[in-house]
């Protein structure tokens, strides 16, 4: 399957009128052929890495060098153990543990198992690049005589498993087969991309509503507290400074419950949008590599048996 351009030019020389399918078919374990499948297929890169950890890096060692020292001049001197010892167990419990939290640590949790599965099927869709699906050596071309074994190849390295750029490549090959030009390869290819991706970003729905819903709740509890809070002033009695006490002891707990809700729900938002964000950056990466790999491994070793009509059609 896998042919120089020399070895198709002089082919089609010296056995012009012959069966191209039978001259192909014949040569499907050639050596050539059975070297490849010891090879991974790779790509060439066109970016330098953006190194995103090491700016991380430097950011924190460049905002706490500044922030630590103006910190500790500016704020009143207070040992570590006068600090800590505010955060009593009872203090603990009424700020990570209430209804709106619980509902909250639900949502997360959920949210989470689904974008760890999500990116594992990311990891498992990538190693399909590392499968002999087409032919990676310089100088090989694919006839339209090759597609259909080709197709079959790709079928049989995939062993009935879905892959997106086996699908991206199977449907390529099948258009190949039938209308023997290029071009209308790359429409395909590009349309199948726009299906996968499309079916990622509406599979995300769900997840993208658990990400939404934690501040919500948060925002419920805030607003209970705050409820609560406020209906303790009616009983206010201004000759009793006991009751009143008390009242004001009742209404700044309502308060540290609403303020507590928010605190939690924000930070569990703020760490579920950061790997929702990690999820998606990996599957679009996927489809922009696997179109990179249609790109480099199929669309440019097509042989179009007649390039004026390929031509004529991107004209």
């Amino acid at each position: 399957m896998l042919r120089d351009s020399r070895q198709v030019s002089t082919e089609r020389f010296y056995h012009n009128g012959t069966s191209w399918g039978k001259s192909l078919i014949g040569r499907i374990h050639e050596p050539m052929g059975l070297a490849h499948r010891d090879k991974v297929a790779t790509m060439t890169n066109s970016q330098r890495p953006q190194r995103d950890w090491l700016w991380l890096v430097v950011a924190l060692v460049l905002v706490g060098g500044v922030s630590i020292p103006l910190w500790r001049w500016a704020s009143p001197v207070e040992s570590s153990a006068e600090y800590w010892s505010r955060w009593t167990p009872q203090r603990l419990g009424k700020l990570f543990l209430g209804p709106e939290q619980i509902a909250c640590y639900f949502c997360f949790t959920w949210a989470s198992l689904m974008l760890l599965n999500r990116y594992r099927e990311v990891i498992r869709q990538r190693g399909a690049f590392g499968l002999d699906l087409l032919p990676t050596e310089e100088g090989a071309r694919i006839l339209p005589e090759d597609a259909r074994p080709l197709s079959r190849k790709v079928e049989s390295q995939t062993r009935q498993r879905p892959y997106i750029l086996a699908k991206m490549i199977t449907m390529g090959l099948t258009k190949f087969a039938i209308s023997r030009k290029a071009p209308d390869v790359g429409e395909v290819v590009r349309t199948q991309a726009d299906v996968e991706q499309g079916r990622l970003v509406t599979s995300m729905g769900m997840i993208t509503y658990l990400t939404w819903a934690i501040p919500a709740i948060g925002f419920l509890g805030t607003v209970r507290g705050l409820a609560g809070g406020l209906s303790n002033f009616r009983n206010v009695n201004p000759a009793d400074k006991a009751a009143n006490a008390k009242l004001m002891e009742t209404v700044t707990d309502q308060l540290g419950i609403a303020f507590d809700c928010t605190f939690v729900a924000l930070a569990l938002s703020v760490v579920l949008m950061y790997l929702l964000h990690l999820v998606q950056k990996a599957e679009e990466l996927l489809i922009i590599d696997c179109q990179q790999y249609c790109q480099e491994h199929l669309l440019l070793r097509l042989y179009d048996p007649q390039p004026e009509l390929a031509v004529a059609v991107i004209s």
